[in-house]
């Protein structure tokens, strides 16, 4: 085996997921600055999650509400749409040419083609 492969600091570490007040006690590498009382009375290194598997929705199964207005906001400002832009395509989706009319144009072209030959 290969020598001074592992880390050195690998000691036990407390998680705390903010979110729901839910901590673990396990082994780990990570660098903090904070420590916590653990329930057995020994001060061990502290490291705040966002979520954890107690908090995140896949494994709780409570799903949150996803904001639509927000997003369909965020892409119109990141691709610079404004109002009118949007009305106006809006409006260019609705309209249809009929099919007959863009066959009969383009016969009328093709005779016309014809014609000048």
């Amino acid at each position: 085996m290969k020598k001074d492969v592992h880390p050195k600091n690998y000691r036990f570490v407390v998680y705390r997921d903010s979110s729901c007040d839910y901590s673990f006690l396990t082994k780990s590498t990570i660098e903090t600055k904070d420590t916590i009382k653990w329930e057995d009375g020994k001060e061990y290194p502290l490291y705040n999650l966002e979520i954890s598997d107690k908090s995140h929705p896949f494994f709780t199964g409570q799903q949150n509400l996803v904001d639509t207005a927000g997003r369909i906001e965020k892409f119109n400002k990141k691709y610079n749409i404004s109002s009118t832009k949007k009305a106006a395509v809006e409006e260019a989706a609705t309209e249809e040419t009929p099919v007959e009319t863009a066959t009969e144009e383009a016969s009328v072209e093709e005779k016309d083609k014809s014609e000048k030959k």
